[in-house]
Order: structure tokens, then sequence, then C-alpha cells
């Protein structure tokens, strides 16, 4: 599958032409789930997990920053400097909730529940280079100070777990500058450097567990752009799948992770992605959906509630949500703490948005016999720092695929 790009231009018209072209592709055929009764409780396992790593700050502050300068009328000089010096403070909260020392954790959830196929977000990379003021917001620093993924993938095979990621699908890649003060009075401090952040969505797979017969990975057409200082920012984020055999058994498994700033672009995500979801094939589908079902307020710069997409997913394209096959909503909250991931207590965890779901070729659900939300209890912490493994938590199920003419 190719990889497209495009821009946000908001309004529910772009929605609406979204799920309106999603249901003249098939995208929305194929019955929803009527109940137990239909399912078939035998068949090949298959566990999936959901992992947001949690890239390890608020990515939001330079934009606000410097949006904020900019609305204030400050001049081109100090709206870079608002911009540089939020950039500097995000920096050093990266450093304070340390993903060397997150990811054991993590990697001790995925060696305890040991998922077939997982499906991580915010698999971030961070870079740093020279600071270039000539060229701001150009992605070229090449100094690497965490890659997320490769953490993870040593800690995992530390623990005589073997993964292999075989999906990796590049997002936003942005860069700012990072320094305290001003270079314009002579102020100027900390650690000055240029900081990029790649943000990367990533399929893993047990080895030898399984074999991936296809994939394909897809920029979203809508993403998140914003301006600062006349300087172009795009938030991209897309969607990645592999067709996999375990078994006799073959699905499609498509890990997401929808906008969080716009549910207007989430649906709008959602619903591409499920235009290019073949529906004659069994399907599993993880995501951190930024959607909760249970959450029907509208943002103000929205067009429809923040459980738009997840009533998309559930109502007309015919998924499952399979954690509530397991256990009841209020048992599988996964978000979310605060940016410094050292709360004292789980109270955070006060929603759902961490799904699984599943379609098979004859538009049911499946059983799930085992599963599990990981990384929310006080427990899981790390004794030492107080660090959470994540922002989030996890989301373990073992699915049963059925037996018959699944495809």
């Amino acid at each position: 599958m190719g990889t497209t790009r495009g821009t946000w231009r908001g309004g529910v018209a772009v929605v609406l032409t979204a799920v309106l072209a999603l249901a003249l592709t098939g995208g929305l055929t194929g019955p929803a789930y009527a109940g137990k009764k239909g399912h078939d409780h035998r068949g090949q396992p298959v566990t999936v997990m959901t992992r947001n790593l949690y890239l390890g700050a608020d990515i939001n502050r330079p934009v606000n920053a410097a949006l904020a300068a900019q609305a204030a009328g400050g001049t081109p000089q100090q709206v870079l400097v608002a911009l540089a010096n939020a950039t500097h403070v995000t920096r050093d909260i990266v450093d304070r909730t340390d993903f060397p020392v997150r990811t054991g954790l993590l990697a001790k959830e995925i060696a305890r529940t040991r998922p077939d196929l997982v499906g991580l977000q915010e698999v971030a990379l961070w870079r740093s280079g020279p600071l270039e003021l000539t060229q701001v917001g150009v992605p070229n620093a090449t100094e690497v100070d965490y890659d997320y993924l490769q953490i993870l993938l040593d800690a995992l095979a530390a623990r005589g777990q073997h993964y292999v990621a075989v999906n990796v699908g590049e997002r936003a890649d942005v860069e700012a500058p990072s320094f305290t003060g001003s270079p314009f009075d002579g102020t100027m401090g900390g650690t000055v450097r240029d900081v990029r952040m790649t943000m990367r969505d990533v399929i893993l797979m047990r080895a030898g567990k399984a074999r991936v017969l296809d994939s394909g990975d897809t920029i979203y057409a809508y993403n998140l752009q914003v301006s600062v200082a006349g300087v172009p920012m795009s938030f991209d984020r897309g969607f990645q799948w592999v067709d996999v055999r375990k078994g006799h058994q073959r699905f499609r498994f498509v890990n997401t992770h929808l906008e969080a700033f716009s549910s207007d672009l989430a649906l709008a995500q959602v619903s591409e992605l499920l235009a290019a979801t073949p529906t004659d094939r069994n399907v599993i589908f993880v995501c951190d959906c930024n959607s909760d079902p249970l959450d029907d307020r509208v943002k103000p710069v929205d067009t429809v509630p923040h459980k738009a997409a997840y009533d998309l997913v559930t109502g007309p394209a015919g998924f499952t949500d399979e954690w509530l096959r397991w256990r009841p909503a209020e048992q599988g909250w996964t978000s979310g703490l605060s940016e410094t991931v050292d709360d004292a207590t789980g109270d955070g965890f006060d929603h759902r948005i961490d799904m699984v779901f599943a379609r098979s070729a004859r538009g049911k659900g499946y059983a799930v016999d085992k599963g599990r939300v990981t990384g929310t209890s006080v427990a899981d912490r790390d004794p030492a720092t107080g660090l959470w493994p994540s922002d989030h938590g996890g989301v373990v199920l073992r699915l049963r695929l059925g037996a018959g003419k699944h495809r």
C-alpha cells in the first residue's frame, strides 16, 4: 500500500466526505456483532497487545508557547525564543521520564503476557544537532539521544524474549531550537542545540510464532498542521498493517494512533483506515484511538463528539470491542497519567481509549479467553524512581480465531 500525504482543512464537510467515501467503497459493509450466541469458541488462539510507550513529554508545549507569543503580537524573534525555551523544558522532561528505566517495565509486561503481535504507538526517536537559527523547523539533526524501538528490543532480548519489528511507520518528524534565555540579548544558555523528535508506530511480532505474508503503511490524508513564525509543522499520523498466517488461520493485524487534538480529525482518519480495510477476511485492529466511548462532549475545535471514531468502528464498520467480551468497561481504564509519569497513585487512569477490535470475514467478533490491562497498578512502577511504564496502560487479549470458512 502506498504512502499518501495531505493537510487538514477542518470542519464537518471534510469528515462527512470521508465517511461518505467509506460507505461508497464498501468499508461500512458487513453485519455488526449480534451477541455471544453466534460466536465460535474454538479455533486458533492469537494473543495481541496494544501499547502506547509515551514519547516522554508534552509535545504540544513548544507549539503552544510559540502560538501564544504570535497571538500576543510578538516579533518573529520573540516567537522563536518562546519556541526554543519551551522546547528546552520539554526536552529536559524527556530526560526525567527516563525511557531506559521505563522500558524495563514495558519489557516485563511483554515478557509476562507473551503476545504474538504488539501494536506500539509513540515509539519516539529523539535526536539532536547543532543550533541552526537559519533553518528553524528543518528536521536534519542526526545525533541519536533515545531510540525507543531499539531500547525496547534490547530490553526484551535481555529477558529472552525475541521480537521482530515487522512494520515501522514514520509519522511526525519535527525539529526546533532549544535553549534558555535569548540569543538576541546575550542571555542564551542551557544546553544549546536543535532537538528533533520523530514519531513512529510499530508492529512487533514474537519470533517464530507466525509468518508475515504482506504489509503496508499509509500516512493519513488529513493531519494536524500548524505554522510557527511562518514555518509549517505537520504532525502526521497514519496506519499500518501486516497480513499474518498463524497455524491454519490468516488475518490482517492493523495498528494506528488517531489524532488527539481534534475528534473531527480522528473521525476522518479512522474513516480512511476503514475504507482501506478489506471486509472479506479476518481483521484484528488495535489502537490508541483517542476516542472514549463514554465521552460525548464536543471540543471547541470540533463538530463531532469525542466518541465519534469509536462509534463508527463498532457501529457501521461492524467491529467488536473485544475488551467488552472479556470485562466491563470500568475494568479496562487505560488513560492517562501526568506528563512526568511519577504519579503517587493510579487515579489518573480514569477512561479507556486503547482498544482491541476484531471483525471476522463473516462479520463477527471473536471469543476472548484471557485478557488484562497492564501497567496501571502502583506495583507496576519502578521502585527506585517512582516512574510508571507509560502514561497509558496496555491491553492484552487472547482471541480465538474461529475455525471454518474464515480467510
